[in-house]
């Protein structure tokens, strides 16, 4: 006998849990390294385009889909339509994939936080501190382990007990922490060994579009990372807005939620970019503003070790702020996975976290053995080089995120018709603002889009710059 469906409170916690599961590490960690390498504001411009028309639409088809059918990702797809079940199944692999190694990440940043809250930050500065560690091979799992733990134990004690109770302190927190270190950051004034490089310089760099050098290729490829960075930034195409919608109450205004969803997302991507742009810019100068995805291992730690004393607090509050993010997230990861297993298996809470938290443990073990006693380098689709971690976010993110997000826009644009998901979203009598946008984009615009992305993906454009 399945559970009682449960169901978020109110409109404010569904904001909050869904923000949560919006603002992870994809935005503190993913979007600033992508604004650097795509010419600050360029990719700010782009982003933002994309952020109004194309992620709107797949969020707003998401949270309807799971509101109308009050079923989670695995099954909610096939309560719309029997021969688009295949999707169901696809929204669970997805999670399913990415959970392992987003709590071996999340125990990464776990390990940060206890080094600097213990006074060791300066050892962070290291230039070998960050791969030492994860070529560990007991350190990187017990983290791992112990993050999952926690995720696991916010799931346990279900919807409200659990995943609002949570993202209702977290989200306000994390909120104030962001803006706290974005603040700081601007504020920071170099000295004579920096070129006497400002915060506020940093921060042009960021906001201020730079097309020197900039090819209609290289403009079409910031597009594409734009439109890759959405998936992670508000948490589409992986079963989480699917199942955050299943909970979301008849009565309260979808659309609302929506808009502020958007807004309180984009605002956290933007204030991720100026808490850690300009202050890498002044004590690393432009050269540093390319470290790629180890900007928050490996830069961030060096710059709060330039600033003295005040660099310990301030690492300590980085690190926090970016553990809440990756809890929030780790949470509604692992929340599309369980509600799956009890849609469609009929088994207790209880017992689908524990079986999903053994297998997360299991395969997050071999992911942190993929730096040292399983390591080898597979050249990608896409030009790049991976380990274990990184072709398990290659498939689910590259490859099977893009087919489920077209899926969904099929069955929405030309089966069930995007009149259902307006009629959704608009049934108490709101008003759905960008109802013709809506049309285009989810029967033409949005598939294009992706084929697109899905092609490039595949190396199909050249390899990754």
């Amino acid at each position: 006998m399945s559970e009682k469906r449960s169901s978020f409170s109110g409109s404010i916690g569904f904001v909050l849990a869904a923000a949560g599961s919006a603002v992870g590490l994809g935005n503190i960690w993913r979007f600033p390294y992508l604004a650097a390498k795509d010419g600050g504001g360029l990719f700010l411009v782009i982003y933002i385009g994309l952020a109004l028309t194309f992620g709107f639409t797949l969020l707003v088809t998401e949270i309807s889909i799971g509101r109308k059918t009050k079923q989670g990702c695995r099954t909610a797809y096939g309560v719309i339509d029997k021969r688009f079940s295949w999707l169901g199944s696809l929204a669970s692999i997805i999670p399913f994939l990415i959970m392992p190694y987003y709590c071996v990440i999340g125990g990464w940043v776990l390990k940060y936080c206890v080094t600097f809250i213990t006074g060791q930050g300066i050892d962070a500065a290291s230039d070998t501190f960050f791969s030492s560690f994860i070529t560990s091979t007991t350190e990187p799992i017990v983290y791992n382990i112990i993050f999952l733990v926690l995720t696991c134990a916010v799931i346990y004690r279900g919807v409200n007990k659990g995943i609002e109770s949570l993202s209702k302190v977290l989200m306000p927190v994390l909120l104030v922490l962001i803006v706290g270190i974005s603040i700081y950051s601007l504020t920071i004034q170099g000295s004579a060994s920096t070129n006497g490089r400002t915060g506020l310089d940093g921060f042009m760099i960021y906001v201020v579009p730079n097309l020197e050098g900039m090819n209609v290729r290289d403009v079409f490829m910031v597009i594409m990372d734009a439109m890759g960075q959405l998936f992670y930034s508000i948490s589409v195409a992986m079963g989480i807005m699917v199942t955050y919608g299943s909970y979301f109450k008849d009565k309260d205004n979808l659309m609302k939620s929506v808009n502020q969803i958007e807004i309180f997302d984009t605002i956290v991507a933007f204030l991720a970019g100026v808490m850690i742009i300009p202050a890498v810019y002044v004590f690393l100068g432009r050269e540093g503003m390319s470290a790629g995805p180890g900007l928050m291992f490996v830069a961030m730690p060096k710059i709060f070790a330039q600033m003295g004393v005040a660099g310990r607090i301030v690492g300590i509050i980085f690190f926090l702020m970016v553990l809440f993010a990756a809890l929030t997230s780790s949470v509604s990861i692992l929340e599309a996975v369980v509600s799956g297993m009890i849609d469609k298996r009929g088994i207790s809470r209880g017992k689908a976290t524990t079986i999903e938290g053994i297998i997360a443990m299991v395969m997050g073990v071999v992911i942190c053995l993929g730096y040292n006693l399983l390591y080898f380098e597979l050249q990608l689709p896409n030009g790049t080089k991976g380990q274990i971690l990184d072709i398990f976010d290659y498939i689910s993110n590259n490859v099977l995120m893009p087919v489920l997000a077209a899926g969904t826009c099929i069955l929405i644009g030309f089966i069930a018709k995007p009149k259902m998901v307006i009629e959704e979203a608009t049934k108490n009598g709101e008003k759905f603002g960008r109802k013709h946008l809506y049309n285009v984009m989810v029967k033409f615009v949005a598939p294009v889009l992706l084929l697109v992305l899905f092609l490039g993906s595949l190396g199909v454009f050249g390899s990754a710059r």
